[in-house]
């Protein structure tokens, strides 16, 4: 198949060089120094038991009409940067392409062909006004839960820490030949990518524990398993992980796994930094909208209090606001004859 990889940062990297190396044509849509570097060297993923894979049968664009048209667009943005790529996607498309976005956190597309009296509605923390669900057409997505941690280290080259489960899904949960296809592309790219009839149970699975570990790190610069075992940092992450799944049950989602072996699980990760706390320190935008802010809006919505998750909220985007807002500036002007 023919893929192009909107955003050619951690995952998309690393997605993208997966894939290349298996057989399949992979264009990404980059820019700035990235760019350049896939185009020179190609994307190269770097493990922590010192292999490294080189996909040099890549190649990159920064022109989405330029690019041509592709079966597959993964959607590899954080979900705050969808609504600026929104409307370019559909240059990419042909009758039948097949986008799927890799978004952390309750996705743009959740309410689609959901059921119940909130069918239908833009998550607005994520979507404002629905124009990336105006944009994007249902029929084309199926959705993903990205489960490897991954870090892109520089241009063109991205270190995977651990992790390779990509969970695929239609939005209305019926199997499909084009997610059997695409299963199995990534499966021979040495990806796990089942098809799941419930894509949004294993998307709140995941998000259980973006929205605890991914605000609490960037508060606190505390790594997975610093957070684990801490005493107190524990206790933190289960009440958020109690208020969101009394949300998440409210709509109809059962959790395979036990609170207690989902925050074992992040501790075994050991001592990682999640994204967020990277996005912290390098001053960039963080994912909370999409991982915390879209459960608080969840919880209005079903009129299910999250008194710590909404708390957690707002420290982050006070955290946010204070090292992207302007920086104050103090000139000493030396007056004549003090």
């Amino acid at each position: 198949m023919r893929y192009c990889i909107v955003g050619a940062g951690a995952i998309g990297g690393f997605v993208g060089a997966k894939l290349a190396l298996a057989g399949e044509e992979v264009v990404f849509i980059a820019r700035g120094k990235n760019l350049e570097a896939i185009n020179a060297n190609g994307m190269s993923v770097f493990y922590r038991d010192g292999r490294e894979e080189h996909a040099t049968t890549v190649s990159a664009t920064g022109d989405y009409a330029a690019a041509g048209k592709f079966d597959v667009v993964v959607l590899a943005l954080k979900a705050h940067q969808v609504a600026a790529v929104a409307s370019s996607l559909e240059a990419l498309c042909h009758a039948d392409t097949v986008i799927i976005p890799m978004q952390n956190g309750i996705p743009f597309w959740y309410f689609h062909d959901h059921g119940g009296s909130l069918a239908g509605r833009a998550v607005q923390t994520v979507d404002p006004g629905g124009m990336v669900m105006k944009a994007i057409p249902k029929e084309r997505i199926v959705g993903c839960v990205v489960y490897p941690a991954t870090e892109l280290v520089a241009p063109g080259k991205v270190v995977h820490i651990e992790g390779d489960r990509f969970p695929i899904g239609e939005l209305s949960g019926a199997p499909t030949p084009r997610a059997t296809a695409i299963s199995e592309s990534f499966t021979k790219a040495g990806l796990k990518c089942p098809v799941l009839d419930n894509v949004r149970a294993e998307m709140w699975l995941k998000l259980w524990g973006n929205l605890t570990f991914n605000p609490i790190s960037a508060l606190t610069q505390a790594t997975l398993q610093d957070m684990c075992e801490h005493p107190h940092g524990h206790a933190l992450a289960a009440q958020m992980m109690k208020e969101a799944q009394a949300v998440a049950e409210y709509l109809g989602i059962t959790f395979r796994v036990p609170l207690d072996r989902r925050i074992e699980g992040a501790r075994k990760v050991g001592k990682h930094k999640t994204s967020m706390l990277q996005d912290v320190e390098a001053g960039r935008p963080v994912e909370v909208d999409a991982l915390v802010g879209s459960v608080v809006e969840l919880g209005d919505l079903t009129g299910i209090p999250v008194p710590t998750v909404r708390a957690v909220y707002q420290a982050v985007k006070l955290l946010e606001s204070t090292y992207l807002g302007p920086v104050l500036s103090v000139r000493l002007v030396q007056v004549d004859g003090s």
